[in-house]
């Protein structure tokens, strides 16, 4: 005997914001681990998290605590694209479905997901209209610019007015060009068996999107601050001992100049909420890369454990808020 969990609920759990930033910056998009309904069958034993600039890593332990065995439509949320700032956000393979190269096993077994696509402007669908006209989905695929240009104008009027389309620019021949304005909304998924009274290791990889910026976006001497400076601080927990490093750094360097940029990496934490209580071990592991980048992030009991390493563990871990990583690299 199964319990089944439906898939339409759970992909009604995936909308994420896009993000836009000044043209000085490459936004950083949201990822973050596994989700599927919540269960109470379902108990998260442990999760092992690593993070870097060049890679995700996850390694879930679950065990099903009932007597029959539970089906489980289980998935991975890709961030929300749009093409209108693909000039500003850091995607690893830009016209690539898989994005960020995501990969999952279970039980040391390879899954082949099955990936959910939709197009979306202002919450509303509109899949099925660009399908009428032949158009990709992805506002990213090479065919689309052409597509979308050699509509009619009729079509072009009702498009711009769904916010399908924005006017960019104007070409050599005074011709308006377009470009896509509608959200790709994209789910990797597939359907995974807890054997009742059993444990499952499921494992999952992917390239972050490492969001970064010219110069530091925050003044660390509190001579003038900026107008984001306490989001910033809030967001990054930044302490004094951090920015007195930063200040000493910036300080030996002519005005003007850029000794350090920023990096950043988002993570959503809190869909580790969507199982039956909380992370019974829970161990999050970062590395920064290179010895001399400077890193700030919000955790509890956080040690370094070797050159560029740093590493926070929680036993009965129930994540409130997700995680922002500050790097501070060298010119």
């Amino acid at each position: 005997m199964l319990k089944r969990l439906c898939l339409s609920a759970l992909l009604a759990l995936f909308a994420q914001p896009s993000l836009s930033l000044a043209n000085d910056t490459s936004a950083s998009l949201s990822t973050g681990g596994l989700v599927f309904l919540r269960s109470q069958d379902i108990w998260m034993q442990q999760e092992d998290l690593f993070i870097s600039e060049k890679q995700v890593r996850v390694d879930y332990i679950f065990k099903n605590s009932a007597k029959v065995d539970v089906e489980s439509i289980v998935a991975f949320p890709m961030p929300d694209m749009v093409a209108e700032n693909d000039s500003m956000i850091s995607i690893p393979h830009r016209e690539s479905d898989n994005f960020l190269d995501f990969t999952v096993t279970a039980d040391g077994q390879p899954i082949t997901p099955t990936l959910q696509q939709r197009a979306a402007t202002d919450g509303l669908d509109v899949t099925d209209i660009l399908a009428g006209k032949g158009i990709p989905v992805s506002p990213f695929d090479s065919k689309v610019g052409a597509a979308i240009n050699a509509l009619d104008d009729q079509t072009k009027e009702d498009w711009i007015s769904r916010g399908l389309l924005i006017e960019s620019s104007e070409s050599t021949d005074g011709k308006v060009i377009f470009n896509p304005g509608w959200t790709l909304k994209s789910t990797f998924w597939w359907s995974m068996k807890f054997p009742a009274g059993k444990e499952l290791r499921v494992s999952h990889r992917y390239k972050p999107s490492v969001g970064g910026g010219v110069g530091l976006r925050f003044d660390p001497t509190g001579k003038a601050p900026m107008a984001d400076d306490a989001e910033h601080t809030r967001k990054y927990c930044r302490d004094k001992d951090f920015n007195q490093t930063v200040a000493k750094i910036v300080e030996k360097e002519p005005p003007n100049s850029y000794p350090l940029y920023e990096n950043w990496i988002s993570y959503v934490l809190t869909t580790g909420a969507n199982w039956a209580g909380s992370i019974q071990k829970f161990k999050l592991t970062i590395d920064k890369g290179d010895p001399d980048t400077l890193i700030s992030f919000c955790g509890k009991n956080v040690r370094k454990t070797g050159p560029t390493t740093f590493e926070m563990t929680a036993e009965n871990f129930l994540p409130q808020e997700d995680l922002n990583i500050l790097l501070l690299e060298r010119k």
